[in-house]
């Protein structure tokens, strides 16, 4: 009799095992085509990168992106080498086109700036360039203050807006946002990031979020950082 039951409870185990196991792959494949709905937001769009090429842009637009963010420069010395002909693409699809510059804290403004002003085409209808704000201490060694922060990066917004017409998007991680509050600090419209659940880490309302970073599409076989704007 103790054994059947052991082996009762063993196959019940099993089977709550296997119950499990369906029910994560069945949200885990949800996950991945998983977008905010549009009544909620009713604009939304891509960031995309060389990471995420080849896209279909056909496909992307008719999977709902109104407008894509393409990553231009990192740093003072890295262009993304599929920004020109994204850009191209984007503008034949007749979708809306940014530049993301990926800001490096740890090194000086000047050539940051430089490098985005002499990649990014000074045109009126691009949308306003947003700067892409994170910190690795392990890259840094020794992070920036606080002030040293916030001034070495009017400097670079004050230069890359002069070449854009436009105020730049602060695009901020949490954990950036936390270490220098630029929220509180910078008048500038903020772009957050968090999956399924939109975040609250800044100071102020937020213009953009990234949704996802895991979205699967036909359009490209990358996962894809799917974003909205705030309605």
């Amino acid at each position: 009799m103790a054994k059947n039951r052991k082996a009762a409870r063993r196959r019940w185990l099993a089977a709550a095992l296997l119950l499990l196991l369906v029910a994560g792959g069945a949200a885990w494949r949800e996950a991945r085509k998983w977008k905010p709905a549009r009544t909620d937001y009713p604009v939304q769009g891509v960031w995309l990168d060389a990471n995420a090429m080849p896209v279909d842009w056909r496909l992307l637009h008719a999977e709902g992106a109104d407008f894509a963010y393409l990553t231009a420069t990192i740093g003072s010395e890295r262009r993304d080498p599929a920004f020109g002909k994204a850009l191209a693409a984007v503008r034949d699809r007749g979708m809306q086109a940014g530049a993301v510059i990926v800001y490096d804290a740890c090194e000086p403004e000047d050539g940051q700036a430089a490098n985005f002003v002499t990649t990014v085409p000074r045109d009126s209808h691009l949308l306003p360039p947003a700067v892409s704000l994170d910190i690795d201490p392990a890259h840094c060694g020794e992070v920036p203050s606080e002030a040293a922060l916030q001034s070495e990066l009017t400097t670079f917004l004050n230069q890359i807006e002069r070449h854009s017409g436009k105020p730049a998007i602060l695009m901020m991680s949490s954990r950036f946002e936390k270490r220098y509050h630029l929220s509180t600090m910078l008048d500038r419209n903020t772009w957050v990031e968090g999956d399924f659940i939109a975040p609250d880490y800044v100071a102020r309302p937020w213009v953009l979020w990234t949704a996802t970073d895991r979205l699967h599409t036909p359009a490209s076989d990358a996962a894809l950082r799917w974003v909205v704007v705030h309605p």
